[in-house]
């Protein structure tokens, strides 16, 4: 077993390539410029850490999709020692500013998230003192289906990125602070349920803003600001109002333009993937795809037939 020969006292993934220092080999895939989370991806060789730390609270999770097991072995979590069985999908818990060490067995396939805790303070400062938060360290024993789904959206994010990336990081980031604080605090809030929705004015407040702002990489919090409320709040809200989700509803609204344009301009498929918010031709074309059952190729052309027989 490699045991790395560099201690490090304070790890912070804010800061580029932070991982190198505690791990034989680099992660192959990294996040790029989300706000206050950050992913990584690893395939690392038999391997021990030195005791460390980390500025932000770390999920640890068994790479989901792999038909390999992870390898077993051991972790400490301030003080506290426990042997892992690491299965695909199973979950690690890693508080900021806790002491930490671990050790793999055998190769291991795995991610990493990191959480900024100031996140979970601004989401649950309406239910609790924000100086009462305080994240619960979990081994790597035990699966939690909801971050799995959180850790495998966010790596086909990070491999894909583009246009609406940064709005769907967002959604996905707050839920994730929720449900740590629901499930994983020391202190557990009682979050409050809505039932009637954004109201009618602010609704259209949002709605026209998205559709006057399609072409740009549209944020949760910038669009939360216009219904005046916090970004978990306006997830909630929003959803109750449209049945959808701000990001599904951004999607659909995008590709309805794009079919309108389609129609009835002469804007080639270049052209109109950049008006309507798309990061490039083969993003509106996979999106127009899977949505609509053709791709804006294949609209064209019926376009085109139509306008001959005519």
């Amino acid at each position: 077993m490699k045991k790395l020969k560099q201690s490090v006292k304070l790890l912070d993934y804010c800061q580029e390539n932070s991982s190198d220092r505690i791990v034989p080999k680099p992660a192959v895939l990294r996040s790029l410029g989300w706000n206050g989370v950050h992913l990584e991806l690893h395939q690392q060789p038999t391997f021990a850490t030195d005791e460390h730390y980390h500025t932000m609270h770390v999920l640890a999770c068994g790479l989901i999709g792999s038909s390999k097991m992870n390898a077993p072995g051991m972790r400490s979590l301030d003080d506290k020692q426990s042997r892992e069985r690491r299965s695909v999908g199973d979950i690690a818990v890693i508080p900021a500013g806790i002491a930490h060490r671990c050790s793999w067995d055998a190769p291991a396939q795995f991610m990493v998230l990191a959480l900024e805790p100031i996140l979970l303070q601004h989401i649950g400062q309406d239910w609790v003192n924000p100086d009462q938060i305080e994240l619960l360290p979990r081994f790597m024993n035990e699966s939690d289906l909801f971050i799995q789904s959180i850790f495998s959206t966010l790596k086909g994010e990070a491999e894909i990125g583009g246009m609406g990336s940064h709005l769907l990081v967002d959604s996905l980031k707050t839920a994730l602070a929720v449900h740590l604080l629901r499930s994983y605090c020391v202190t557990r809030p009682k979050l409050s349920s809505y039932t009637n929705g954004l109201p009618q004015t602010k609704l259209t407040l949002v709605k026209d803003y998205i559709n006057d702002h399609l072409h740009q990489d549209l944020k949760l919090d910038e669009i939360a600001a216009i219904a005046q409320i916090s970004p978990y709040h306006f997830l909630r809200l929003f959803k109750q109002s449209m049945g959808i989700t701000p990001h599904q509803y951004i999607l659909q609204c995008r590709l309805n333009q794009a079919k309108h344009l389609l129609q009835y301009s002469e804007l080639s498929i270049v052209e109109i993937a950049t008006r309507t918010g798309f990061c490039d031709q083969s993003h509106l074309t996979r999106c127009f795809k899977r949505m609509i059952g053709a791709t804006p190729k294949q609209l064209l052309q019926l376009r085109s037939v139509a306008n001959n027989v005519l």
